[in-house]
């Protein structure tokens, strides 16, 4: 039985991990660290998680940090130098050189850490990537758009200065392409669209090294939802991820999937590494937002309120 914590309860917490846990026999959640107050779900709650690491000692075997980006470079930090194998939800953290230390370090130690890229797992995802398996791409395209309103109410963090801002959907979609797409994606222009009271970016445009290879992303659509990848090859094959992943088009046609299993297979994965003793740490969504941010051109928007 692997014992679990988990650092910081909000939304993707209750609704994701916690049944994602309790479904899967290897697991028992033994306690959960979170300053909003105790959410009563039957484990020791921790107002704060160095108290909860203390307490952890000998009693949970790993943390799962769910908290803003901004803080789980430290959180993971003090967890592994504690003894305990981490899991990273996404982003993993603010900088490249800080997953880089946590890595290292966590390989120092023995512990097992893993960032957990969730749109990876979207039932899609592993069988596009065999339908552009030894194909060269002809054209990329990239629309992620949702109503940031719905999706990350009350969420001021996000437009801090490391919130990453839109990026924080839009890098679902680069960890699916990451994924799918053989060649590695460089970064050849961006543009970063800045609501002139915050510090992130609500909409952001990348152009990739290749003929038509483009990114969209924004926070202003209140459509509804378009998670979307249209990718066509060279040889005339059309492959379309909808729904972010959930939904497989090839040359116009669905093609049959697993159910959506997201979160289930992020914790089959984190205990099949916990069994091995072994480190598996995707740094390439986080490069390719990194290199979009330090090369972009920014334009200041109407502030959101």
């Amino acid at each position: 039985m692997i014992r679990v914590a988990i650092i910081g309860f909000g939304k993707i917490a209750a609704d994701q991990h916690l049944p994602a846990i309790a479904s899967d026999s290897r697991f028992e959640l033994v306690g959960v660290a979170t300053p909003a107050g105790d959410p009563d779900i039957g484990v020791p709650w921790y107002g704060d998680a160095a108290e909860m690491l203390a307490a952890m000692d000998g009693a949970a075997d790993a943390i799962a940090i769910c908290t803003p980006p901004a803080a789980r470079y430290a959180l993971a930090r003090d967890a592994l130098q504690a003894g305990f194998d981490v899991l990273l939800e996404k982003p993993p953290t603010t900088t490249l050189g800080e997953l880089d230390a946590l890595e290292a370090l966590a390989r120092a130690q023995g512990r097992v850490l893993y960032t957990a890229w969730h749109s990876q797992y979207a039932p899609g995802v592993a069988p596009a990537a065999a339908a552009l398996a030894g194909a060269e791409i002809d054209t990329l395209h990239i629309s992620w758009r949702e109503d940031v309103r719905k999706w990350h109410p009350g969420q001021e963090w996000i437009w801090d200065a490391g919130g990453f801002g839109v990026f924080d959907t839009g890098i679902n979609a680069l960890s699916i392409l990451s994924q799918i797409v053989a060649v590695p994606l460089l970064v050849r222009a961006a543009t970063l669209s800045v609501p002139e009271n915050r510090q992130a970016p609500i909409a952001a445009t990348i152009e990739f090294v290749g003929a038509n290879w483009q990114a969209e992303f924004d926070w202003r659509f209140d459509a509804g939802e378009e998670w979307l990848i249209q990718i066509t090859t060279c040889d005339g094959r059309r492959v379309e991820l909808r729904d972010g992943g959930a939904r497989l088009l090839v040359n116009g046609v669905d093609q049959p999937l697993e159910e959506d299993r997201e979160y289930p297979q992020i914790y089959d994965r984190f205990a099949t590494l916990i069994d091995a003793r072994a480190c598996a740490v995707d740094r390439e969504p986080l490069r390719i937002a990194a290199d979009a941010f330090m090369v972009a051109r920014r334009e200041s928007v109407a502030a959101f309120r």
